[in-house]
């Protein structure tokens, strides 16, 4: 282990300091095992129960180059949660007569490519307007040297899809939102959203921070990181004052938790009627929502939505670094912000919350389909090696019980992540005996195999998985280097 690998470990175990709780708890215990998973440097944050912020927390290191430990004044960026806060404004201007989001943008900016006209405002807000993008997503710079370079060139091009037609993120959409804001509200959207919001909850450190992201002086500011390589490097973020609409801001957990409140408590909007549109998901011209991930999946008004039955939730997420996830079913909301790019927190506040309702903890099944909870409180109870005969019970007693391959396979890795490989083992022997003419099912079993070094039984699976799909390199490559070794 290198040296800055043993420091960034000691750092985040070391600096842990807490408001409301007088004593590390299982809510620290959880980030501080997420920040050593993950090798996240620092975090902050805020969970609010009923209305009330009940638990903040400071841990590891804002700056490593001075171990300068994370603490109530450390300001984080928030990147594209920016974006709900764009939601709000337009709401705003909803609330206030000046704006409609069913009608065509070409109602409030004229000089547009005239392919652009009929795209309604709401399809900007949800990112299914076919506009093309300012941004190279894939390298997170702008199609040309500048600002106005990359405007000329994005206006130039054709639409990439039929508005309404399918979900794909695009910074275009809130550079728009932002002259819309600018031209309704007679000031720049940056002052408007001053003014509307955080002046109104009393966010001072957000105020400080303005919306100039990492080249401005921001007062107490955690640097950025990221993995390059294996190795952790400094990461600079900086939007132009055009799309400061996209990702301009930074804030901390504690004043994102008052405006979460705020919102809730219809300090920002006038009735519940804009709250619910504001996080009502966009739906496609197919009927359907479209979003980043299986959990994040729709958009609504700047805020990605969590559609699904138990436990829905709003869920506002920043250059897979921070998130702010609102269950308003259980009035339960928490803000996790970190400072290194690619630590995702939105993958693990699920499980955190679930301290506070237990039938989300991922042990109780959480976010598994009711075939599959029902499978696992059997094996949880008789092991897993009653796995094929127990789904076989459950399949001849209930004719609705399914089980996806996906599910099944994802359920696997999710075992062995947890270095239970004989369990995950008799999980993969089930998905082949379910989906015998799946490749990645045979080559998911010959892997685990692999790990256990059960090489013959492994070469028989991963020959299954080539001869089901020729194109499957890596059993191809596994057979060769599991023959090689026999």
């Amino acid at each position: 282990m290198n040296i800055l690998k043993k420091t960034l470990i000691a750092t985040i175990l070391c600096f842990c300091t807490l408001s409301v709780y007088s004593q590390t708890d299982s809510i620290d215990v959880f980030i501080q095992n997420q920040m050593q998973k993950r090798k996240i440097p620092g975090v902050e944050l805020a969970i609010v129960r009923k209305g009330k912020i009940v638990k903040t927390g400071y841990y590891g290191l804002a700056n490593i180059q001075d171990s300068i430990a994370v603490s109530s004044k450390s300001v984080f960026n928030i990147n594209s949660i920016t974006k709900a806060f764009v939601g709000v404004a337009m709401m705003q201007l909803v609330e206030d007569g000046k704006l409609k989001l069913n009608s065509p943008i070409s109602e409030y900016l004229k000089d547009i490519p005239e392919s652009w006209k009929s795209v309604k405002v709401q399809q900007l807000l949800s990112h299914t307007s076919g506009i093309p993008d300012l941004v190279d997503e894939e390298e997170a710079v702008m199609i040309a040297d500048n600002f106005d370079l990359a405007l000329k060139k994005v206006t130039a091009m054709p639409n990439d899809f039929i508005a309404g037609e399918e979900f794909r993120y695009n910074q275009t959409n809130y550079y728009l939102l932002g002259l819309i804001i600018n031209k309704l509200s007679g000031m720049s959207f940056q002052e408007f959203i001053t003014k509307g919001q955080l002046q109104k909850v009393g966010m001072e450190k957000t105020i400080q921070s303005g919306f100039g992201a990492t080249k401005e002086l921001v007062p107490n500011a955690a640097n950025s990181y990221q993995f390059s390589k294996g190795k952790l490097n400094n990461m600079f973020f900086s939007f132009p004052a055009p799309l400061q609409t996209a990702a301009g801001m930074s804030s901390t957990a504690d004043e994102l938790a008052k405006w979460v409140i705020a919102l809730q408590n219809m300090e920002l909007l006038k009735e519940k009627s804009s709250l619910a549109q504001l996080w009502k998901p966009d739906v496609l011209n197919n009927g359907k929502t479209g979003g980043f991930s299986r959990l994040l999946n729709g958009y609504a008004a700047g805020w990605p939505t969590i559609g699904r039955a138990e436990h829905p939730a709003y869920a506002p997420v920043g250059g897979g670094r921070s998130a702010v996830f609102v269950y308003p079913e259980d009035d339960l909301s928490i803000i996790v912000l970190t400072n290194l790019s690619g630590g995702s927190p939105d993958v693990f506040i699920d499980e955190l919350a679930g301290l506070f309702i237990p039938d989300m903890k991922e042990a109780n099944g959480f976010g598994m389909s009711s075939s599959a909870k029902s499978l696992k409180v059997i094996l949880d109870k008789n092991g897993y090696k009653t796995t094929i005969e127990a789904a076989k019970k459950l399949k001849s007693k209930n004719k609705d019980f399914v089980l996806t391959e996906n599910e099944v396979n994802n359920w696997g890795y999710k075992m062995i992540s947890q270095k239970r490989l004989k369990d995950a083992l008799e999980l993969f022997k089930l998905n082949v005996s379910l989906y015998p003419t799946s490749s990645n099912a045979y080559d998911s079993l010959g892997e685990t195999y692999a790990e256990l070094e059960e090489n013959e039984l492994a070469i028989k699976s991963y020959e299954k998985a080539f001869k089901l799909n020729p194109q499957n390199k890596n059993a191809e490559e596994m057979i060769k280097k599991l023959k090689s070794k026999s």
